[in-house]
């Protein structure tokens, strides 16, 4: 804290403990009430199963007719687009990397999805963020090293800057729950 000439008192917000921006739930990313939510999409950006899916049939036509416009997004990079008939506002697509054990450039590649991710939030004035477990389902990443390169990445970023207020991660399933739960456990006792 540090006081002004006039006596007010200012904060220093970039000190605020960045795991106290993060949430993690159980639910459907779908129906999330924030400013952006994030799609775990493919390289077309134009639907597929999962996440991908869900989201697109919830947002409706007017998605996919917006992301035949963009022209597909990289593995490890991210585009946004409007959220339509969804309660974000936005959607921010971001292409994972399929799991081939690891050695394949996979952690950086998955990392690079949530730096993409949250720059792009940043720069498009988003302050809440809904992220499902990029790269989990089909994509065959192993849960628990996915949360920790989702956890550590987010908490560095947040650590990082102030314009960002709160980042959800909403997980199917009660399995997937618990890994990211007792990751950030693990991880915010650091």
């Amino acid at each position: 804290m540090t006081p002004t000439p006039d006596g007010a008192i200012l904060v220093d917000m970039s000190a605020r403990n960045p795991w106290d921006r993060i949430r993690i739930v159980e639910g459907d990313l779908t129906q999330l009430d924030v400013d952006a939510i994030v799609n775990a999409a493919n390289s077309s950006l134009l639907g597929g199963g999962g996440v991908d899916g869900a989201i697109h049939r919830a947002a409706g036509q007017d998605l996919l007719a917006e992301c035949r416009t963009i022209g597909g997004c990289p593995t490890g990079e991210a585009r946004i687009t409007r959220g339509y008939k969804l309660k974000a506002r936005h959607v921010i697509h971001t292409v994972g990397p399929v799991y081939h054990g690891g050695d394949s450039g996979e952690p950086a590649l998955l990392q690079s999805c949530y730096e993409s991710s949250l720059r792009l939030a940043r720069s498009n004035n988003v302050r809440t963020v809904g992220f499902p477990a990029i790269s989990c389902g089909v994509y065959g990443y192993p849960m628990r090293e996915a949360a920790t390169i989702a956890l550590e990445t987010t908490a560095r970023f947040l650590a990082a800057q102030d314009d960002i207020d709160e980042v959800v991660f909403v997980l199917f399933g009660r399995a997937a729950l618990d890994v990211y739960l007792a990751v950030r456990a693990e991880l915010s006792a650091i």
